[in-house]
């Protein structure tokens, strides 16, 4: 009689095990968003991106696979090692399926090595490094809303062509700065101009004027700011102090979004070229869903908040669309499945993870042609994701020879 119990209830637990393993594994999926809450970044994504991501879900209707989706969210600081204990935790012990946004180059490449090793899904929307699609590929590993790449074709290609043939960077020093000027330095040169130097700073500095000065007396056309958040606001604020920008030579904002004009104001920022991949105010679409998401956080998204939409919305259809939370099943879904949302219209997704679309080139208005508030850009150009993004197969991804 025990051996027959005994073989029944091993008969039960394997017969449980094959039904989660055709649905959640844990009665739930859980999905961490991760990225800089407090510091530099806190507006390029921060808690915003937390709403956007919550926006997903109850738009997918809470929940898939008949169980609850859950949102969880952590503030890395921007720091790789803070990042990485957090990214353990919550694929070890926390049952988090997927990790998303991932502010900070350095921080995304720490948290999809870790995914990788584990064998679990990232799917970043907020750093910007080739490196995600490149060297550190994963076969889990997803980029989702730009890259360095794509602000290079964009910023860079349009100021070349209107002239600015000499260039100078002000580089952030970490991973993403740098991966930022190699890419923009790359397309400068190839377009027929060149490239006069370099410096870098800290990240967080307060003070640019060292940095700046040095860009003033090399007397390049074009100032490229390889940086990103409170940096570049704080560089370009410096740089009107010193009278840069009055003396001939332009800025350009190579990481530069809706948030952070918005935290400068249209008088300091007027002028700006800059490359987003989503703007709010582009069609009836993008209006509606920017007026849903001022609603919850008092501002409008930008590409990082929209972007973020998008990966949740996207990972919850490979889920239901795989019937299973399994990291093989639902990866090969999302290399697989179109992207059509108001984020990534005609989307598609490389073999090594990067998501191609559409960006967007924009000019910061005067404050005399904003007609409302967040009314902030003209769009002079769309680049078609083809030209903006590197094609896959020569990404220097391993999974894609």
């Amino acid at each position: 009689m025990r051996s027959k119990l005994i073989a029944c209830l091993a008969f039960l637990l394997a017969s449980s095990t094959a039904v989660l393993a055709d649905g959640a594994s844990d009665g739930k999926v859980k999905i961490g968003i991760l990225n800089d809450q407090s510091g530099v970044y806190a507006d390029f994504g921060g808690k915003s991106s937390v709403e956007a991501a919550k926006m997903a879900v109850e738009d997918f209707g809470g929940k898939v696979l008949g169980v609850p989706i859950e949102i969880v969210d952590a503030d890395h600081q921007n720091k790789p090692d803070i990042a990485s204990n957090i990214a353990r935790q919550w694929y070890d012990t926390g049952q988090v399926d997927a990790i998303m946004e991932l502010t900070t180059s350095s921080v995304a490449l720490a948290v999809q090595a870790i995914a990788k090793e584990k064998k679990k899904i990232d799917i970043v929307t907020g750093a910007a490094t080739t490196d995600l699609t490149g060297k550190a590929c994963s076969p889990y590993g997803f980029h989702w809303a730009y890259d360095t790449h794509a602000l290079a074709v964009g910023t860079g290609g349009a100021l070349v062509k209107q002239g600015g043939d000499t260039w100078f960077f002000l580089t952030a020093d970490y991973a993403f700065g740098y991966s930022l000027e190699q890419q923009t330095s790359d397309f400068v040169k190839s377009s027929g101009g060149k490239v006069l130097g370099s410096v870098r700073h800290p990240l967080s500095t307060q003070d640019f004027s060292s940095f700046l000065l040095q860009a003033q007396s090399s007397g390049a056309k074009v100032i490229g700011l390889a940086n990103a958040g409170l940096d570049t606001a704080n560089a370009i604020k410096q740089a009107s102090e010193f009278g840069i920008t009055q003396g001939g030579q332009h800025l350009a904002a190579l990481l530069f979004t809706l948030a952070e004009v918005h935290g400068l104001g249209l008088e300091a920022a007027q002028g700006l070229t800059l490359t987003e991949g989503y703007y709010w105010n582009r069609d009836d679409e993008s209006r509606k869903f920017g007026k849903r998401f001022f609603e919850r956080t008092g501002k409008m998204p930008n590409m990082i908040h929209a972007g973020t939409y998008s990966a949740v919305m996207q990972y919850l259809k490979a889920v239901q669309k795989a019937g299973t939370d399994d990291t093989e099943a639902v990866a090969k879904e999302l290399h697989s499945m179109p992207v059509d949302d108001v984020f990534g219209r005609g989307g598609t997704v490389g073999a090594n993870g990067r998501m191609i679309h559409d960006m967007y080139l924009l000019q910061v208005k005067k404050p005399a042609e904003s007609k409302e508030a967040w009314d902030y850009f003209n769009v002079l150009a769309t680049i078609p994701g083809k030209e903006a993004y590197i094609d896959p197969a020569k990404s220097g991804c391993d999974l894609v020879k």
